[in-house]
């Protein structure tokens, strides 16, 4: 069986953080089909196009994570009805400098997890934009708003609502699909 890399981010830095544990579930539920590994976004520079001619290290990495993975998986809070900051300086890092996209092509699926009833609804479509403009495929069915999130896990961190296993068990079954048909070569 061909096994796809793929890429986790997670656009939330707190250390209790629900799309991180949304993030590990998702790990967990995965088909055998694809091999998930969180990519740190938390001490990346934020992006100045002056520091281009000697890049960050951090940003190097970045960019060769990127590269090495064959699809990309991204969970986000909703602030301000927008994406995080840090993952925001995370696509622009990476599409960077220009003319070496990293993100080109790349094959993606978008998670939004909120503590509200709206699900983070406005930072997954915000994001979706910015994917859209660094030319990432972004997987459209099934959408994955993940709402009242502070009701679905334990106290060490475990997913505990079966219903919402059920669907993201379903939700990676599909993103798999979605990779291997639009895997670049």
């Amino acid at each position: 069986m061909e096994k796809y890399k793929i890429a986790v981010f997670v656009g939330s830095l707190r250390k209790e953080s629900y799309n991180l544990k949304t993030a590990k579930a998702l790990m967990a539920l995965a088909p055998e089909s694809l091999s998930l590994e969180l990519v740190s976004i938390a001490n990346l520079p934020m992006f100045n196009e002056d520091l281009e001619a000697t890049p960050p290290q951090e940003w190097e990495t970045l960019r060769d994570k990127i590269k090495a993975a064959d699809g990309l998986l991204f969970l986000t809070p909703e602030y301000n009805r927008s994406v995080p900051g840090v993952l925001k300086n995370a696509i622009d890092v990476g599409s960077r400098p220009y003319g070496k996209n990293s993100w080109d092509g790349k094959p993606a699926a978008v998670v939004s997890v909120s503590i509200g009833d709206i699900s983070g609804f406005g930072a997954n479509h915000h994001l979706r934009q910015s994917l859209t403009f660094v030319n990432v495929p972004t997987m459209a069915q099934p959408e994955a708003y993940i709402g009242n999130a502070t009701d679905l896990f334990d106290e060490n961190g475990n997913l505990t609502n079966d219903s919402t296993k059920e669907f993201l068990r379903s939700f990676m079954e599909a993103f798999a699909k979605w990779v291997k048909t639009h895997l670049r070569k």
